[in-house]
């Protein structure tokens, strides 16, 4: 979706959106639109739609009113009304055969940064992942296609071109998520990165499965030496931050798609894993957000790449493997992958790159699911202020974390009889687990925070920014991250 600034509206145009707070609509209006809206019940409330249509100059324009909430709500809660003013804009006209809206910012009352939330909300909930729909018909196509921002506010167009490149990291982690596994896999999945990060200034860095294997990356390699596709190990690079500074690390699970090998999940829902490699894509579209946007900020994203299948290649549940680290494994059950996956690109990068913390994302445990539905990710830490930082980006932007415990009584129930540790506990406390045996990994107490965020990345019904399926979600948090703790 384009989106342009002009100082007039276009000629003739047929589509002119309004944005209103709460209690309060934009002056100017029609006495027509004043009544439909009060006969409607609109009351500018964060999301709130309502449309008339009324004669200007002879020519009967389509008028829209967005709500954008209470002008007086907290910060988070001002962010999100304006975001969903955005959405609910282009939820409403992105199939209405309407190419071009016009945005009218006259009387709104916001500044140059809640311009580019309501704008950021907009383009955001306009994509969709149309690629392999073929029949659709003309009234399920989108014809949205240019929106048209008159009366902005004093540097509004300077704030949306920072909110454009992180629109553009959730977008691209959208459909790294949304692509089928025979489209996105290890190989394809580096190949789109080195398509959408050249000319910005990022390093890639790939280790084919020779380099890994000599590294001693056992735990990874042995998740992927049941597939026909090799696994690789990507790494960006965004130096923008003062020469020599240790980098921050993003480190993400990415998995193209999890039968479970040979503890082979159920066929029903087993579609549903051609996201698990949503950690991976978070980080990738984190890195090209900030990469876009010209971050102050040294930030290396990781990310293990793997596709998990049974053949007779497999490794079996029982099977013992050497991780990077020199500790072993025993791998009770193939399909806690994830954590094989991770446990080896943590290694690597604390070693490679020695980062002054460690982030890792991953759709690690549908035992998360379980505890929290699909309203947070989990978070497990073992540095306090790290912890603290990530909650409030979390909530600044709507991807929203709980905190989770770690402790010595759960790191227990992974000691293994016969090596250092196996890769599942019991039952309860499933995801708890999960983050002790990757702790194991952090070398010379890195800050390091866990992101397990299995219920977040992909969405039933549609969200804030977000139509069903892919969200997104990550981007933001870690693009936030960055702006608060390290001023980038």
């Amino acid at each position: 979706m384009q989106i342009n600034f002009s100082d007039t509206a276009p000629a003739k145009a047929r589509l002119i959106a309004y944005l209103a707070n709460k209690d309060d609509l934009p002056a100017r209006l029609e006495r027509p639109i004043v009544d439909g809206a009060a006969a409607a019940r609109f009351k500018g409330n964060a999301g709130q739609f309502f449309e008339s249509f009324v004669e200007r100059d002879g020519q009967v324009v389509r008028v829209a009113l967005a709500g954008m909430g209470d002008a007086n709500a907290t910060a988070d809660k001002r962010a999100e009304g304006l975001e969903k003013a955005g959405a609910a804009l282009a939820a409403k006209y992105l199939t209405s055969g309407e190419t071009d809206l016009v945005l009218d910012f006259a009387g709104s009352g916001v500044d140059a940064a809640d311009a580019a939330a309501v704008l950021l909300g907009l383009r955001l909930r306009g994509w969709r992942h149309d690629e392999y729909r073929t029949r659709m018909k003309d009234e399920q196509k989108r014809t949205l296609a240019t929106v048209t921002v008159i009366s902005a506010p004093d540097g509004a167009a300077q704030a949306w071109a920072d909110a454009a490149a992180v629109a553009e990291g959730v977008e691209f982690t959208r459909e790294l998520v949304a692509e089928p596994a025979n489209k996105i896999y290890p190989l394809s999945f580096v190949e789109r990165c080195e398509e959408r990060f050249a000319g910005t200034g990022a390093e890639l860095m790939v280790l084919d499965e020779a380099a890994m294997e000599k590294l001693g990356m056992g735990a990874l390699l042995g998740v992927g030496q049941g597939s026909e596709q090799p696994s690789r190990l990507l790494a960006i690079k965004w130096l923008g931050g003062n020469a020599g500074d240790p980098p921050v690390a993003f480190v993400g699970k990415g998995v193209t798609f999890d039968t479970g090998g040979i503890s082979l999940k159920p066929g029903a829902g087993m579609w549903d894993m051609k996201w698990d490699m949503g950690g991976a894509g978070a980080v990738a579209g984190a890195m090209l957000a900030l990469a876009k946007r010209k971050a102050r900020a040294n930030i290396i994203g990781v990310v293990g790449l793997v596709e998990n299948m049974p053949d007779g290649k497999a490794q079996r549940p029982g099977d013992i493997v050497t991780s990077m680290s020199g500790q072993t494994i025993e791998v009770l059950n193939t399909d806690a992958e994830g954590r094989l996956v991770l446990c080896d690109a943590l290694t690597w990068t604390q070693r490679e790159f020695s980062p002054s913390l460690i982030v890792d994302l991953a759709t690690l445990t549908g035992a998360m699911i379980i505890s929290l539905g699909h309203e947070h990710g989990g978070m497990f830490a073992n540095d306090d202020d790290l912890a603290d930082d990530l909650l409030e980006a979390g909530k600044g932007v709507g991807d929203k974390l709980w905190r989770m415990p770690l402790g010595a009584a759960y790191d227990k129930l992974i000691d293994s009889p016969i090596s250092d540790m196996k890769n599942i506990g019991p039952r309860e406390a499933g995801s708890i687990t999960a983050a002790q045996f990757l702790k194991r990994f952090i070398e010379n107490g890195t800050p390091w925070a866990h992101l397990d965020i299995a219920g977040m990345v992909w969405a039933d019904k549609p969200g804030r920014t977000w139509d069903k399926g892919a969200t997104g979600y990550g981007v933001r948090l870690l693009d936030r991250f960055v702006r608060n703790a390290l001023k980038g």
